[in-house]
């Protein structure tokens, strides 16, 4: 996996600041996996996607994750550690396989479908929407006419292929006892984090270049544990 040094970084950050979520799941997945043709990454199946992009996060900020989530329940807040071994199920990294349901046969969603419905604001509406694209070699528009209970079998039958496309684990609260369910959004998680380093380099060139007088590129060209023993020198 490519590795990110603190250039590259900021260049990924400003290419992705202005992008919608999806968009940014993209371009990060892209850059975790050079050896795959760039317009092909949004046709990747979502599971392949979340593992590409949890793997990029372990090598660049470790593999434990810190989070949080309030207990639906009572409110309280909960923190967490989550390893991304722990999230990821095994030997899910390749995802090609369609799946038969309802007597249809269905694909595995990717990113290009999500966007596809991105505004669609009913649930319901949307899930439909959703398997009528992942629909393969059917009549269009045939998944607008499943049941909802034909659309829990086909969905539960793309989870089981493609297990890690939704993360979801059980949490308990500690405050009140109750048992519930919280997600994980990889992109958001990773470009949370990005977005966090970048703008923490952005200070430091700052406060470097103010000091020194040194360019940019100078300044990230040193290694980080220089850049902090400099930083020391001249923090007020």
């Amino acid at each position: 996996m490519r590795m990110i040094q603190a250039l590259d970084l900021l260049t990924l950050w400003e290419r992705g600041s202005s992008r919608h979520a999806l968009d940014r799941s993209a371009l990060l997945c892209a850059w975790a996996r050079p050896e795959l043709p760039v317009d092909t990454i949004a046709d990747l199946p979502l599971g392949e996607v979340t593992s590409s992009l949890l793997r990029l996060r372990a090598a660049l900020f470790g593999e434990r994750i810190q989070a949080h989530v309030d207990c639906e329940n009572c409110g309280e807040r909960l923190e967490l550690t989550i390893g991304v071994r722990d999230l990821l199920q095994p030997g899910t990294d390749s995802v090609s396989r369609d799946v038969d349901a309802a007597g249809l046969r269905f694909r595995p969603p990717c990113l290009r479908d999500l966007s596809a419905i991105v505004h669609e604001r009913d649930a319901a509406q949307g899930a439909r929407q959703l398997l009528a694209r992942c629909l393969v070699d059917g009549v269009g528009g045939s998944a607008a006419l499943l049941s909802e209970m034909t659309v829990r079998e086909v969905e539960d039958a793309l989870e089981a292929a493609d297990p890690n496309a939704d993360l979801a684990f059980d949490v308990r609260c500690e405050a009140c006892g109750h048992l519930g369910t919280a997600q994980l959004d990889a992109g958001d998680l990773l470009w949370d984090e990005v977005d966090c380093r970048a703008r923490a380099l952005l200070t430091e060139v700052h406060l470097l270049a103010r000091a020194y007088g040194w360019t940019e590129s100078e300044i990230l060209a040193l290694s980080a544990e220089r850049r902090a023993s400099y930083l020391s020198l001249v923090a007020p």
